[in-house]
């Protein structure tokens, strides 16, 4: 018996094996060009687990006959980071490159990845971190501005059913498992290639011949409720978000209390909450961003399990509140036409004057610094001085 598990045996070991990243793998693309480069560069891997931000890691390393080092941030500490930079001044002195991957590297907390700094910032150490979190809220900004991130996507079921027919043929499987399961087993994924192998396995574990019963058996043998990297965390949430927006405060109530006993990062939550403030309450309540804000500063000053009660209240006060979507509508639709119109000249009289001669052809002409000043003149550029922004949705 194998006691190494499919998902491990199965794992790429070059960029040409891995499935479903078309965006980042393949002529012109970043992984791609960074290997043929030969020069490592620092990245931040952001996506859904099972979708191969260790395996792709892993695989650099070996392109760049690197000294591979792996860690979690959820069990490293201290000592841990220490052992690394001395390993990767050996390997300096062997003239030996050192590429240190950080699994879920916003558990790290700011001190932590400030270690890495000086190291990274040296040369001595090649980073490459793999989060499931956004990386603009959980990854120090020296950091970030001295990575790249590249974002991996869950992967298509297409690409999960070819994962699963290469594993079946390695296991010489191939007429044990019907096309139905293979499918079942794929649509079960959420995307997630890890997932899809470890019920494979056990599929092929609890019987000769495996079809889609047995598949539901697998799956049901599985730890249910919510898994916080995975689909479960990005359903509840978004039924926690409609359901403020709908209004129903004891479906809202329901699933943040489903996120809260599940453990996911009371954080998270309230970051959420802020965004919902402005974009689905808006003008129909002022107040609700501030609440929100607050919200979310005395989660990270309390900490759970009181957490809970602050975001009950603000929960309710969000669910209960009006909704106006104007200033979302408006944001949206100022971006499409910045978008469409980048370089359209700002007009004369609106521009800064700071010299005379730009006074004297006419840059800021009309201005004046008061309280209610307004030029009967047309701020917006002459091309798209018409355009309607914002929609007042009570007058309009």
């Amino acid at each position: 018996m194998n006691r190494v598990p499919l998902a491990e045996r199965m794992r790429p070991t070059k960029l040409s094996e891995v499935l479903g990243q078309n965006e980042i793998i393949g002529e012109g693309k970043i992984l791609t060009e960074i290997v043929k480069k030969g020069e490592p560069v620092n990245l931040i891997f952001w996506g859904p687990p099972g979708t191969g931000k260790t395996t792709l890691a892993r695989i650099l390393a070996k392109e760049f006959n690197a000294d591979f080092i792996e860690i979690s941030a959820v069990t490293a500490g201290k000592k841990d980071v220490e052992e690394v930079v001395e390993r990767a001044k050996v390997n300096w002195n062997l003239k030996t490159r050192t590429v240190l991957f950080v699994d879920e590297i916003h558990r790290f907390n700011k001190a932590q990845q400030d270690a890495f700094l000086p190291h990274v910032e040296s040369g001595l150490i090649t980073l490459i971190g793999a989060t499931t979190e956004n990386p603009s809220f959980e990854v120090i900004s020296p950091l970030l501005s001295r990575s790249r991130v590249v974002v991996i996507k869950g992967l298509d079921r297409d690409s999960i059913i070819e994962v699963l027919k290469r594993a079946i043929k390695a296991e010489k499987a191939t007429k044990r498992v019907t096309k139905k399961a293979i499918e079942m087993i794929a649509d079960l994924s959420g995307g997630d290639a890890r997932s899809a192998l470890g019920d494979l396995e056990l599929a092929l574990s609890l019987a000769e011949k495996v079809d889609e019963k047995v598949v539901e058996e697998a799956a049901g043998r599985k730890m249910p409720g919510y898994d916080k990297k995975g689909d479960k965390h990005y359903d509840t949430i978004s039924a926690f978000i409609k359901s403020m927006r709908g209004s129903d405060t004891d479906a809202a109530l329901y699933y943040l209390a489903r996120m809260v006993q599940a453990g996911e990062d009371p954080k998270f939550i309230a970051r959420r909450m802020v965004i919902f403030a402005s974009e689905d309450i808006g003008l129909a309540g002022n107040g609700a961003l501030s609440l929100a804000t607050a919200c979310f500063q005395a989660v990270e000053r309390v900490g759970m399990p009181e957490s809970g009660l602050i975001l009950a209240h603000t929960c309710i006060a969000l669910s209960k509140s009006k909704k106006n979507r104007d200033s979302a509508d408006a944001w949206y639709k100022a971006l499409d036409l910045a978008h469409k119109t980048p370089n359209e000249p700002v007009p004369i009289w609106l521009r800064n004057a700071p010299t005379k001669l730009m006074k004297d052809l006419g840059f800021g002409k009309g201005q004046k610094w008061e309280s209610g000043f307004h030029l009967d003149k047309n701020y917006l550029p002459d091309s798209i001085k018409n355009e309607k922004i914002y929609h007042n949705t009570k007058t309009d």
